[in-house]
């Protein structure tokens, strides 16, 4: 049977939420019509930009620049501030929209998942036709456009539905890649960053065919093993499955996709630090301790991999995790741009299990776990938002 897999990717996701939201409550004004972005505070001209509208593109407008750069870029340019509990509620929508179809979704970010619809024509129709009939049903439902892209596996899917915007379905089968894929710039080949880039095309390499026809002792030679994987992608090879994430069955565990590649290890760390936190709040309302602990983190390039640890003693205590959850992320990090990040722990034991000390620690866990605890009350009264983290702010 062939395989047959979708790759759905919300157009200007957060941008998209945010207008739509902004709509429904009167707002006169659709945002993905006029030169706006989301991100930070236009007063302050504090943050980066997170979304951009399809008019704001003209002014070469880019995701990840200053709120501040974008503004000398577009005088007139509409600034709204992120809205992530919709976000995350838009997303939960969408999804559910997905499963309906097929019961192997993987939501690869917060606004773009990958379906496996093999063996399912019988039931849909033609893959085309069925991609066409979910653009219609989110756009009707949700008030927001995606675009699809189809093809045999998860690579080819995902350079499918970068192709011409937005609403749109598009197909990359193995027989189409000479065509649609081989002339485009090496640039849009998935998982070739700004220095892998730079570095074909200083050698003569500028289009993802260049680099399929390019000679592999020579790729070796300048890029190692780097330039042989891209290779592989320009080829349109992939037989990584599709996963659907699945809740945890034992144990406590969170993950969060974000919004853009982290490539930052601070960045990446300040996730964890809110991952933790929440992992923690949860095994201490359980009143219970946890020995083992794992962090997985999935690439850019679709690729996932997972570090676990036994704790020195049990713990619930959030500062003691973290070092070990940070500790585990040093250890399998690789630089590789990052699209997911988890953190989940099991084998738990009583609460009141008394804790062996040790002649060389001399943290004050008793302290920590009361100021843990008094943040967990002021939380559960108050709401999330109540108390953070310097660190956060």
């Amino acid at each position: 049977m062939d395989r047959v897999v979708f790759h759905v990717d919300v157009n200007s996701a957060f941008l998209s939420w945010s207008a739509v939201k902004m709509l429904t409550k009167g707002a006169k004004t659709d945002l993905r019509e006029v030169p706006a972005i989301v991100g930070g505070d236009a007063s302050t001209r504090h943050g980066i930009v997170l979304a951009k509208s399809i008019p704001a593109k003209k002014y070469d407008i880019v995701t990840a620049e200053p709120v501040a750069s974008a503004m000398r870029k577009c005088p007139g340019l509409v600034v709204v501030e992120p809205d992530f509990e919709t976000y995350s509620s838009e997303s939960r929508k969408f999804i559910a929209i997905l499963n309906e179809y097929t019961d192997k979704v993987e939501q690869f970010s917060i606004d773009e998942a990958f379906m496996d619809m093999t063996g399912t024509k019988l039931l849909f129709g033609e893959p085309v036709d069925v991609a066409n009939r979910i653009r219609e049903r989110i756009h009707e439902e949700l008030g927001f456009t995606v675009n699809i892209g189809i093809s045999s596996n998860k690579l080819l899917a995902k350079m499918a539905s970068d192709f011409k915007k937005p609403d749109r379905t598009h197909t990359l089968f193995p027989e189409e890649i000479p065509e649609k894929m081989w002339p485009l710039p090496i640039e849009d080949l998935f998982g070739c960053g700004k220095s892998a880039s730079a570095r074909l095309r200083s050698v003569g390499i500028f289009t993802i065919g260049d680099l399929a026809k390019a000679d592999d002792d020579y790729l070796y030679g300048i890029m190692r093993n780097g330039g042989l994987m891209l290779k592989t992608s320009a080829l349109g090879l992939d037989d990584s499955p599709v996963n659907p994430i699945r809740e945890e069955n034992k144990g406590y565990g969170h993950s969060v996709t974000v919004p853009f590649d982290i490539t930052d290890s601070a960045e990446a760390k300040k996730v964890l630090r809110d991952l933790t936190d929440k992992v923690c709040a949860r095994v201490r309302r359980h009143e219970v301790k946890i020995t083992v602990l794992s962090v997985s983190i999935r690439f850019s390039n679709l690729k996932r991999v997972s570090h676990q640890c036994v704790m020195p003693v049990p713990t619930n205590v959030s500062d003691e995790v973290y070092a070990n959850v940070c500790k585990l992320f040093d250890e399998k990090w690789d630089g590789t741009p990052i699209r997911l990040l988890g953190v989940s722990a099991n084998k738990v034991t009583n609460e009141s299990e008394a804790r062996q000390l040790s002649l060389f620690d001399t943290t004050d866990y008793e302290k920590l776990s009361k100021v843990d605890k008094a943040m967990d009350e002021i939380r559960s009264k108050f709401g999330d938002k109540s108390v953070k983290r310097g660190s956060k702010l």
